[in-house]
């Protein structure tokens, strides 16, 4: 089994920052793609930002200038510092990380549990 746990959430005023964090923990082999996504209350999930194994990023444009995705993958952890933050990016975020398990293995999407941000205006 492979578990991801975020942490860093919490409420914070508008202009101000938050860094989340999810670690991967388990039966792991390698990890691919990890990222972040969100979802609003009444809205689907979005896709908030990206990253490779050889860190290659990619953002929503909603958060280009203010979000950075990076990722330790000594400690199978992958980082959200967000500067700037607006009442708009209030939403629960959840990390994924794409994983092997096993050299023979396919690559599986796992998917964390969810921290709540809360900007407040």
């Amino acid at each position: 089994q492979v578990q991801l746990v975020e942490s860093g959430g919490g409420l914070v005023q508008a202009g101000g920052s938050l860094r989340l964090s999810c670690s991967a923990s388990g039966s792991i082999f390698s990890i691919n793609g990890m990222g972040w996504y969100r979802q609003a209350p009444g809205k689907q999930r979005e896709l908030v930002a990206t990253i490779t194994s050889s860190s290659s990023t990619n953002y929503a444009d909603s958060v280009k200038g203010r979000f950075t995705i990076s990722r330790d993958n000594a400690k199978n952890t992958v980082y959200l510092q967000m500067n700037s933050l607006k009442p708009e990016d209030t939403a629960v975020y959840y990390c994924h990380a794409v994983v092997r398990r096993h050299f023979w293995s396919t690559e599986y999407t796992y998917w964390g549990q969810g921290t709540q941000v809360t900007v407040s205006s």
